[in-house]
């Protein structure tokens, strides 16, 4: 994936939530599908996309039915880590556009924005 692409299209309206701690990353879309009703309380086929993160922090899994299917998603980074809140937050709900910042391993919390000046001189 090059830099600032996103790999899901997302509809406007969707959520996207993060299940926060760990999660075992053996678990395909069933055992997924089944952390969203139970930890979550939320359906799995709503529409919106389901984000977890490994113990590891450097996988994570994105589960979503577009209306058509269920859809699962995974990505590995390279190096470093996917920045994830603590567990005790419970769920978190953040924007697309902060899920293009995590997807990218840009801490999404708080990207920061660069200056550009109006004019010349």
């Amino acid at each position: 994936m090059r830099a600032g692409a996103t790999m899901i299209p997302v509809p406007s309206g969707v959520k996207v939530w993060l299940a926060t701690g760990r999660t075992d990353m053996r678990k395909g879309f069933p055992g997924l599908s089944l952390m969203v009703q139970e930890a979550l309380k939320r359906d799995p086929m709503c529409g919106h996309l389901f984000v977890f993160r490994g113990r590891g922090g450097g996988l994570i899994k994105v589960i979503w039915h577009d209306g058509q299917g269920a859809c699962l998603f995974t990505k590995k980074l390279e190096r470093g880590r996917f920045i994830w809140p603590p567990a005790a937050d419970g769920t978190v709900v953040i924007t697309p556009a902060q899920l293009g910042y995590l997807l990218e391993g840009i801490d999404w919390r708080m990207p920061q924005k660069t200056w550009r000046p109006t004019s010349a001189g």
